[in-house]
């Protein structure tokens, strides 16, 4: 894809994710979030238009809603919300399976409905409570570490690259470039500690870089297979040289949660 095309729209979203980070209320900050995952939402499911999986997109939405309400109302519990996800999956494919040629799809339709909600609402939720308790400076070490690790790997990956690291969800993917990656996302937890996060220890945020940039290989490498298994290279269109939302966000679905919990269980 041409750098011309790129550029335009990654500075875009750069000051919108600025924007939206640094200045937005919560309750903004959290509809904003939503429309996000839900797009990507959309996208993962339409990934199966044509081969006969039939994910149930509006039911989708719908899960994904009331596990995003249990990041935002504290009262909610995650176990609660997850006990009424499973009841109402019941319910829903229960009533909707009424003709013997359904049973066919009812396997792989319950199962992408239900993980796409789990898949992108649970995981990506999770930015909200990184901003709530721990302030924006945080979402900044975690998108700066994952995007300096995509470039290091992009770029290392190009000069270097000659071992394939996983063949079948990535084929341009190569042990040289995750290395790269690595040191690159070594590279952007140095930069934000000594200027945003002077409080964390040094050690504990080139620990935290490597870590959360090799979950971020796993993310991107688990989006990847989704869509070599339906035969194509973008999720969509919509952002131009960019792909899809779900294109741009598949390296983080992974590393946000493991990023929220290694600060409460080793930065703390």
């Amino acid at each position: 894809m041409s750098l011309r095309k790129r550029t335009p729209t990654a500075i875009v979203l750069l000051v919108l994710t600025f924007i939206w980070i640094q200045f937005m209320p919560s309750l903004l900050f959290f509809l904003c979030l939503q429309i996000l995952i839900l797009a990507s939402l959309l996208e993962f499911y339409n990934l199966f238009q044509g081969k006969k999986l039939f994910p149930q997109r509006v039911f989708g939405i719908i899960l994904a809603l009331i596990l995003s309400f249990s990041f935002y109302f504290e009262r909610l519990s995650l176990a609660l919300v997850f006990s009424v996800c499973l009841l109402l999956s019941a319910l829903y494919f229960i009533v909707s399976i009424n003709k013997v040629e359904k049973l066919v799809s009812f396997s792989s339709s319950i199962a992408l409905t239900f993980f796409g909600a789990l898949y992108l609402s649970f995981t990506l939720n999770h930015t909200f409570l990184i901003r709530e308790e721990e302030g924006s400076f945080y979402i900044y070490f975690l998108l700066v570490v994952v995007f300096f690790g995509d470039t290091g790997a992009y770029l290392l990956g190009k000069l270097l690259g000659r071992r394939k690291l996983v063949p079948i969800a990535s084929p341009r993917k190569t042990w040289e470039g995750s290395i790269g990656g690595l040191i690159f996302a070594c590279l952007g937890a140095l930069v934000v500690q000594q200027f945003l996060l002077k409080d964390v220890v040094l050690w504990k945020a080139i620990l935290c870089g490597i870590l959360v940039n090799v979950v971020a290989q796993v993310s991107d490498a688990l989006e990847s297979l989704f869509k070599r298994a339906v035969g194509v290279k973008d999720s969509s269109n919509m952002l131009p040289g960019h792909g899809g939302f779900l294109d741009r966000i598949d390296s983080l679905i992974l590393a946000t949660p493991f990023f929220y919990y290694f600060i409460h269980f080793f930065w703390k």
